[in-house]
């Protein structure tokens, strides 16, 4: 269990078009830009933590402060190898929430924010809650509707198998959502939360609206 008192007051931020990550949930990392290789070695030296936030403006990469989301998820790097190309192959596990308090300026080729996580310390919490089908059958029915019209695949055997808090995160970072909806959803300060907020999206969208969806 990761005790609060260990997390990081300033960590380096990788804003990263398209991509959300939840805390309980890993993905894989290409990372091949040169400022971010040396985050990465940076933070490999140190606690191995990196901030991973939305830019707002998705077609620019000159990004500042006012250009990203105030709210993103701390990763740890869980696994980490190194190409022959020079690329670095990292496994990023999601642990909490955190919003931006402001830039500390460096000489470092990226950028390191001053972060709070005071309003999302319900992340750290490993008590496991266990599924219960009665919480999620709707919400697994219409995202079942809704990743079957956006040609989605997915282990729904499996992810019944994870706790509910797994299921959820799991659920909220690989549905077929916009990524506004996404970061309304990340910015969520708890679970039941994020499952209500996850019904109230679903409700929006209508089998019509996919018909003739492409999925990006």
């Amino acid at each position: 269990m990761i005790d609060k008192k260990n997390l990081p007051n300033k960590v380096p931020v990788f804003p990263l078009s398209n991509f959300i990550i939840f805390p309980k949930t890993s993905v894989p990392l290409n990372i091949f830009e040169p400022r971010y290789i040396q985050m990465v070695n940076d933070s490999m030296k140190s606690n191995k933590y990196i901030g991973m936030i939305q830019p707002k403006n998705l077609k620019t990469n000159n990004i500042d402060s006012k250009d990203l989301y105030n709210v993103g998820c701390l990763g740890k790097i869980t696994t980490f190898k190194d190409s022959d190309d020079g690329r670095f192959l990292i496994e990023l596990k999601g642990i909490i929430i955190f919003e931006i308090i402001k830039e500390i300026y460096n000489k470092k080729k990226y950028r390191e924010y001053e972060i709070s996580f005071d309003n999302y310390y319900d992340d750290l919490n490993e008590k496991k809650r266990e599924v219960k089908f009665s919480d999620l059958e709707l919400i697994f029915k219409n995202l079942k509707t809704l990743f079957e019209k956006k040609g989605f695949i997915i282990n729904w055997k499996e992810l019944e198998k994870q706790s509910l808090d797994e299921t959820i995160n799991a659920l909220a970072m690989a549905s077929p959502f916009t990524l506004e909806e996404k970061q309304v959803l990340l910015e969520t300060k708890n679970l039941d939360t994020r499952k209500i907020k996850i019904s109230e999206i679903l409700k929006t969208y209508t089998i019509d609206k996919y018909n003739h969806t492409t999925v990006q």
